[in-house]
């Protein structure tokens, strides 16, 4: 080892007892020790020094204070430092970069305010470790008077101490000091744009993030793969992944971070066919390893479309490339959730036994999965299990188990959240609120909704929407209007909840009034379960013409819930031409479903139209369609 060797120099230099060269090896030799973390070596020089009667050399002990600190061995540091008569700036500087280093921040701010009283010079080292601790903890009003000693001190023409002062400013979301700074810099460097772009980004200016690649080509200063990938990742967030895609190909050598920023991006705006392709991509161009991180974004893609064949691949590729427990810990979770939600249990089940057992996260994501398929026995039995365990249940728990606990069980968990630290949680209630609603007890719900200190949009919409499951309609028109005196802003949910409400109480006028407020007074546009709402509205009401109608003027093409239940109304009023129109879509949108066949051959014929159900019969014929037959249990004399 390099430093043992210069050691042993060194010993040799001792029994020379040359003290004035005796001073500058040791100096060198601790240097050293700091540079290669050698701790033992260091040590043993200590003993030297002692020995050799150089323990009271300031220059000496600032030294060994440096090493100390280098080393995280802040006690001995802190004791040398202690005992130092005259602390010079580099002891001082020695201690700050520990406690900067290592997050300690009242310990860094204390040691800072300690060494301007004691009169030191603070230059361009000691500014960066202070503001360092500052941005990490965002605590903006003590940056601001580290930037006032910054300008008193002559130090604001630094390069490094500009740089901190744009990312403490951008990091505590003041992005205009952070450029003003940047603006007023004489020098600017690739980091010096790299900093302020990542602040434009961390601020959510995505424009101006985009708008500073072309300015600062334009000031002779060429991007580098962290510009390149900070400016994909504001096209992600902006879901512009096209523009992405074209700064990647800009990237000579993409990293893991270019490759993941593209994937994740995609994944975010729903593309989750391209954040998939995008990955194989990487696999098979074998530059780089997919890490943890990237490994969880395309298996979160494979979550969201239920892909379960790729989940299996690239979970095969990542406990391969990866060690077991960190792929377990990282990915765990997205893909048992994925499994559970694929029906795939005995997998979920194996995923499940490999993850960390104290871990809440695991116990969590099995819950959720299993509830998200209405296997609520499955979820019961896993949230009962890890009760006796000691892990502390979080919000994702109780929001997970309560949509599928039945009443008696149900009110046990609402007095457990009474007393627990998480009575003030608001998930946690809107989940009870749901769940009182589901077990046909509103008014449960309400008193819950009446009582809940913070309700946010999530706790309206679950009110209004079991009110409207147990025909409540006026009280959930009721609750609508009281959101903006609330100065709460209703989403897209709290109309489908509200349509739904009028649909379920036969309140037709108001239902079609709330859909067109939506639009002219709230700006929304209406998806596909506002028009759902709206023609089950105009059904439930015997108002087939004017449900046809509507359909018929529909920005978006109907799906097979708007037909049938259309269909199902012309069946019940015996509207035989719309339900003849009706059923024609069905067969078009599902035309391997033999009972669509069925019901337009049966419509054409009691429409007079033989020869039309003759053909629908021989098309059935022709593609082998079957209907399941009818079978009886009751045996006949």
């Amino acid at each position: 080892m390099r430093v043992w060797s210069f050691y042993k120099k060194f010993s040799s230099v001792l029994a020379t007892n040359v003290r004035s060269f005796l001073t500058f090896e040791i100096s060198h030799l601790l240097q050293l020790c700091s540079i290669f973390k050698a701790i033992e070596q260091g040590k043993q020089t200590h003993q030297q020094i002692v020995v050799h009667g150089q323990s009271h050399n300031p220059f000496i002990i600032t030294k060994l204070i440096q090493l100390y600190a280098e080393c995280d061995n802040i006690k001995s540091a802190r004791h040398l430092f202690v005992k130092l008569s005259q602390r010079n700036v580099f002891a001082w500087t020695a201690m700050l970069s520990y406690f900067s280093r290592n997050c300690l921040i009242e310990e860094c701010l204390s040691t800072y305010k300690e060494m301007k009283l004691d009169g030191i010079i603070l230059d361009g080292y000691v500014f960066p470790l202070v503001l360092k601790a500052c941005a990490k903890f965002s605590s903006l009003a003590i940056g601001e008077q580290v930037h006032k000693d910054v300008v008193v001190c002559g130090a604001e023409w630094n390069l490094q101490v500009g740089h901190s002062l744009i990312d403490m400013y951008a990091k505590c979301g003041d992005i205009k000091s952070a450029k003003r700074v940047f603006d007023l810099m004489q020098e600017k460097d690739l980091l010096s744009w790299n900093l302020i772009i990542s602040g434009y980004v961390s601020n959510e200016l995505l424009d101006l993030a985009v708008d500073m690649l072309g300015l600062m080509s334009m000031k002779g200063c060429q991007p580098d793969i962290v510009t390149l990938n900070t400016v994909m990742d504001a096209y992600c967030r902006m879901g512009r992944c096209d523009e992405a895609r074209k700064i990647f190909m800009l990237i000579k050598e993409p990293s893991i971070i270019s490759w993941t920023t593209l994937i994740s991006g995609y994944s975010r705006i729903g593309d989750q066919n391209n954040a998939l392709d995008t990955f194989r991509e990487m696999i098979n161009r074998r530059e780089v390893c997919p890490d943890l991180d990237c490994l969880s974004s395309v298996l979160a893609s494979c979550q969201l479309i239920e892909d379960s064949r790729s989940a299996q691949e690239i979970h095969a590729h990542g406990i391969k490339v990866k060690s077991p427990f960190a792929f377990y810990r990282s990915s765990g979770p997205a893909l048992l959730t994925l499994y559970a939600k694929c029906g795939r249990i005995q997998d979920a089940r194996h995923v499940f036994e490999l993850m960390d057992k104290t871990d809440v996260v695991a116990w969590n994501s099995m819950i959720h999965g299993f509830s998200e398929l209405g296997m609520k026995d499955l979820a019961l039995e896993y949230f009962k299990k890890m009760l006796p365990m000691g892990i502390k249940i979080n919000e994702t728990t109780l929001s997970s188990v309560l949509p599928v606990c039945d009443l008696k069980y149900g009110k046990q968990i609402h007095a457990y959240i009474s007393r627990s630290s998480l009575w003030d949680v608001t998930p946690i209630w809107n989940a009870l609120m749901y769940m009182y609603s589901k077990c046909g007890c509103i008014g449960n719900a309400l008193s819950v909704f009446s009582h809940l200190a913070h309700k946010d949009i999530v706790s309206w919409n679950t009110i209004i929407g079991g009110l409207g499951m147990h025909g409540w309609g006026q009280d959930a028109l009721h609750l609508l209007q009281k959101m903006s005196h609330y100065g709460i802003q209703p989403n897209a949910l709290t109309f489908t909840s509200v349509l739904s409400a009028c649909s379920h109480s036969g309140l037709v006028d108001e239902g079609l009034d709330i859909f067109h407020r939506m639009v002219e007074e709230f700006g929304l546009n209406p998806r596909t379960e506002h028009f759902t709402c709206v023609v089950d509205l105009l059904t439930r009401a015997g108002r087939l013409e004017d449900a046809t109608n509507f359909i018929g003027k529909m920005c978006v093409k109907p799906n097979k819930h708007i037909w049938g239940s259309l269909l199902a109304a012309a069946l019940a009023h015996q509207k035989v031409s719309i339900g003849v129109l009706a059923s024609e879509n069905l067969v078009e949108l599902e035309p391997e479903n033999p009972g669509h066949y069925i019901t337009l051959s049966n419509l054409y014929t009691k429409a007079g139209r033989l020869s039309d159900a003759l053909a629908v019969r021989k098309i059935m014929e022709t593609r082998g369609l079957v209907k399941d037959s009818g079978c009886s249990w009751v045996e006949g004399n």
